[in-house]
């Protein structure tokens, strides 16, 4: 589903990423299991949050964020 992004959080933590959707206003955690998945996809919505653009977000039966392109 296309929606913007209002916030992104991140920590010291490995594999913590998180994304705050416009679609439904709540923080859905980028899905774990390979560190670079989760870097890649963050940086896409770091990106889209940085230039105001939406993205396409795929979420699991959790509502954890596995998918995400521009």
């Amino acid at each position: 589903m296309w929606t913007k992004i209002n916030q992104v959080f991140t920590s010291r933590d490995g594999q913590n990423a998180w994304a705050n959707l416009a679609m439904d206003n709540a923080w859905h955690k980028v899905l774990t299991g390979a560190a670079d998945g989760v870097t890649n996809v963050f940086a896409v919505l770091t990106t889209a949050k940085g230039n105001d653009r939406q993205v396409f977000i795929v979420l699991d039966a959790s509502k954890n964020i596995t998918q995400v392109y521009m």
